[in-house]
């Protein structure tokens, strides 16, 4: 699932800290996604996942510590510039206009595009192209009103491939879909030409589709390697408090987990 790395040295993290509330979120947080990897973010409600892919994302400052986009610090690049090379993909998108499939895809042409401009040829290309790549070119004309949970991820996923990104961040995209519309949209994430950080709490999902994975716990990074590494009973145990079995069962050998019943 590695795809070809684009030049430059992509998206980092180090030692990031961040309080909300008088409490201690992000704790000295370092993250450095591979070019091209699909990297797992795992662990339980609470653990700074979310904010972490905000702070990624430059929507959220850290108190402490640096993210930088090719050596350079995050905070000093223009809003612009950042979202046209790091796209998010949130939980829940909700609308109350009635806008079409191929009108919400177009949103993610605005990074490129001048203030008030028409779309070119080159924004309407790069639309284009993110829905044939989602299997979306089909619904185009479709209210986004009308469509399923799934459909409306993959929306999501199209938007942000018309920006044309080279970091993609996805917050629990998975939720609240059925295990048909998981694999369907894990497998699209992994098979894409970019940089995929997501958030993830189905430990086998990630086992499948990530090359990497980092695991939070209390703020703080506690692991980080490829599913084979990381993905153990005793990081189960510790970071999740359940008792499991993990066997290499998966595809390629890949960790398959099976939880214990709690007594």
């Amino acid at each position: 699932m590695n795809h070809p790395a684009d030049a430059g040295e992509g998206l980092r993290a180090e030692r990031v800290r961040r309080e909300a509330g008088g409490r201690l979120i992000l704790d000295g947080v370092a993250i450095t996604p591979p070019p091209g990897a699909t990297v797992g973010l795992l662990g339980p409600n609470g653990s700074g996942k979310s904010t972490l892919l905000r702070i990624l994302a430059g929507l959220l400052a850290p108190d402490a510590g640096v993210v930088t986009l090719d050596g350079n610090a995050l905070a000093g690049l223009g809003r612009r510039t950042v979202a046209r090379r790091i796209a998010v993909v949130d939980q829940h998108a909700v609308t109350q206009v009635d806008l079409s499939v191929l009108d919400v895809v177009r949103l993610g042409r605005i990074p490129h595009r001048r203030a008030w401009s028409a779309p070119g040829r080159t924004d309407e290309d790069a639309v284009a192209e993110a829905l044939r790549r989602t299997g979306l070119t089909g619904h185009a004309g479709q209210s986004w009103h009308t469509l399923s949970g799934g459909e409306r991820q993959r929306v999501q996923i199209a938007r942000a491939l018309a920006q044309q990104p080279r970091e993609l961040l996805l917050d629990e995209p998975t939720n609240h879909l059925d295990i048909q519309h998981q694999l369907d949209l894990l497998a699209l994430i992994a098979d894409l030409p970019v940089t995929s950080v997501v958030a993830l709490h189905d430990l086998n999902l990630a086992a499948m589709f990530c090359d990497r994975i980092t695991v939070m716990k209390a703020g703080r990074v506690v692991a980080g390697g490829t599913p084979v590494e990381v993905i153990t009973e005793e990081l189960i145990a510790d970071v999740y408090g359940v008792g499991a079995v993990v066997t290499p069962d998966g595809p390629d050998g890949r960790p398959s987990v099976r939880f214990l019943p709690r007594r």
